[in-house]
């Protein structure tokens, strides 16, 4: 008898959720088909408004409560003020906007100093011209040719590049006489390494590489020598003039190749004087109160050789009234009886000081420890302190301003330390 009832309980429980299911289930089938006949309502009165020919509004001609045409909801007011464009299918859409719009060119004044390219907006084509390259064109008067190369240190592999690009405007007396280059590495005299030989033109084009092996310690001491020589036809050489590059840290920094170019100068033809000689170039600016002293080289200098080891170095010095103002040092170049250092130096003087000041070159040799024994010395100055050269040095850099005024001094005998 139980076991009927609980029976009968069951199948009444189980009858009243399967009632529950099928009015959840019906209720969502009822609310489907309320949405369904409901968009096909708005959009058969769309369709039968469209179809009487009613001309379609542009964005800006309709107000913000309306919606576009075939639409079947309210467009929210943020969204009112945007485009629609028709589909195929007689429906509208939105159309894409840039996300990066084109900036409205505003009116402009021109200046008076780019004229017409600075105008906003526009391009100034003067911005994106190539600088010309005045190396082949600004030939100074008296020039002997220019010699155009490149450097370049490896160094790992403790390798100097040097390349020989090309020259122009060498002074050949005939078409028939041969062009050829030497290289040497100062302060090695006796190896150098050579160009071939170009025939028939006075601006060479060579393009060729060559390779010194110099260990990185010392590649900062050594002068490249370009020695430009005239090939006659008994096969003679005759030396054009000559380029001297010092190899400075500058040069040769960041492993790439440096081009170059440099004019040639002639050799002295004088012989050295008795303790050397300095080459150094004077200048003064009026505007600026600066003296500027450009120490090149020196050649010839009587070096002591009982020291183990050998340097030289230039010290300059600005006195006024014989007394010290300021005193500045080249590099010191190893083991060199003609030394190139092609370093400058700057001194404030002022007009009025320059009846009063002269400038002391003094060329230095260093021993081991502080050490140094001095070979040689020149002064340049005014007619209180100098005559002969080296007063005309001096006369010549007040009577060309702003201009390097480059010449050789003797040194003079110094007396023992």
């Amino acid at each position: 008898m139980a076991e009927q009832v609980a029976l009968v309980i069951g199948g009444i429980l189980g009858g009243l959720l399967l009632l529950l299911l099928l009015i959840g289930v019906s209720y969502y089938l009822w609310k489907r088909l309320c949405a369904t006949f409901t968009y096909e309502e708005l959009s058969g009165t769309t369709a039968a408004s469209s179809a009487q020919g009613d001309a379609i509004c542009p964005p800006d001609a309709r107000t913000q409560a309306s919606r576009p045409p075939g639409v079947p909801f309210v467009v929210p007011p943020s969204l009112q003020s945007r485009d629609w464009v028709p589909l195929s299918s007689g429906e509208w859409a939105q159309v894409p906007q840039d996300p990066y719009p084109a900036p409205k060119l505003l009116p402009h004044t021109t200046s008076s100093n780019l004229g017409d390219a600075c105008v906003a907006g526009t391009i100034n084509p003067e911005l994106y011209k190539i600088p010309e390259d005045k190396s082949e064109a600004d030939f100074p008067e008296g020039c002997l040719g220019r010699l155009w190369f490149s450097v370049e240190y490896q160094q790992e592999a403790e390798r100097l590049l040097v390349g020989l690009i090309k020259a122009q405007r060498l002074h050949t007396p005939s078409e028939n006489c041969g062009l050829l280059v030497k290289l040497h590495l100062l302060p090695d005299e006796r190896r150098f390494l050579q160009s071939k030989t170009k025939r028939r033109t006075s601006s060479p084009q060579f393009d060729e590489q060559f390779i010194f092996q110099v260990s990185s310690k010392s590649v900062t001491q050594r002068v490249l020598r370009f020695s430009v020589y005239l090939v006659d036809r008994q096969r003679k050489h005759q030396l054009l003039g000559q380029v001297l590059f010092p190899l400075k840290k500058e040069t040769l920094a960041g492993n790439c190749r440096h081009i170059l170019w440099r004019d040639l100068e002639a050799e002295s033809l004088e012989p050295p004087s008795e303790f050397g000689d300095l080459q150094f170039c004077l200048s003064y600016n009026d505007r600026l109160n600066r003296l500027t002293v450009v120490v090149l080289r020196a050649k010839g200098l009587r070096l002591r050789e009982n020291t183990s080891f050998v340097s030289v170095f230039v010290k300059v010095s600005l006195m006024n009234h014989n007394k010290f103002v300021k005193c500045k040092k080249t590099s010191a170049v190893l083991g060199s009886t003609n030394p190139v250092y092609s370093e400058t130096f700057s001194f404030k003087a002022n007009p009025a000081e320059l009846d009063t000041a002269s400038l002391s070159l003094t060329v230095l040799q260093s021993a081991e420890g502080d050490r140094s024994h001095e070979l040689g010395r020149v002064v340049v100055g005014p007619y209180m302190y100098t005559r002969g050269r080296e007063l005309e040095h001096w006369n010549e850099m007040l009577s060309k301003p702003k201009e390097l005024v480059k010449r050789w001094h003797a040194l003079c005998c110094t007396t023992e330390p």
